[in-house]
């Protein structure tokens, strides 16, 4: 394969007439089920369409708050079969039980740091359902914090997106080796720990 051709196929796909409905059904699936962010489409579709930055923010804002109703969803009326199911394939089903008083005081905080950091949201919203945290409340904490999470991550990228991209072109093979290994040491430490 030559160098940068993965990179160069990733941006080719990035600028698909169908990859915004790809970006939203991975936004959707991560606030749910799925454990892979949708920053690793959101960002070569910014640095290939650098125009349609705005686009892309709501795109992963609303297929992420629709995704993280469907996660409170699970939690409140599915959490003995889907919900525990997947808290306990990750095996934090005794950490779950533990933190439930914190998360029952602090859920407000919760919302808001678990949607702008890169923990897995799922794990947030499954959670918010579980232990009933008011709905529009959680409605309108997913909207701001997901809603700042995307604009920074695209408008980082809108802003210095061709020293980004430059960079990347340069060491595509290296960083995507580096963010498999962090992506599997994270699944490693959230199954095992």
């Amino acid at each position: 394969m030559k160098k940068n051709s993965l990179y160069k196929w990733t941006l080719e796909k990035a600028g698909h007439k169908k990859a915004s409905w790809f970006l939203g059904f991975i936004s959707f699936i991560e606030s749910s089920v799925f454990p892979v962010p949708p920053d690793i489409i959101l960002i070569p579709m910014v640095l290939a369409k650098r125009e349609k930055v705005i686009s892309y923010i709501s795109i992963c804002t609303i297929g992420s708050v629709l995704g993280a109703i469907l996660g409170y969803i699970i939690g409140a009326v599915l959490y003995e079969s889907v919900g525990l199911f997947i808290i306990e394939s990750y095996n934090l089903g005794n950490k779950f039980n533990i933190f439930k008083d914190y998360y029952i005081k602090y859920g407000v905080w919760f919302i808001l740091l678990g949607g702008f950091t890169p923990f897995p949201y799922k794990f947030i919203t499954i959670a918010s359902g579980v232990f009933m945290l008011n709905f529009p409340l959680f409605i309108l904490m997913s909207i701001i914090s997901r809603g700042i999470r995307f604009t920074a991550v695209a408008s980082l990228l809108w802003y210095f997106g061709p020293q980004v991209k430059q960079i990347i072109e340069n060491h595509f093979g290296k960083y995507t080796f580096i963010f498999f290994f962090f992506l599997v040491l994270s699944y490693a430490l959230i199954k095992f720990i």
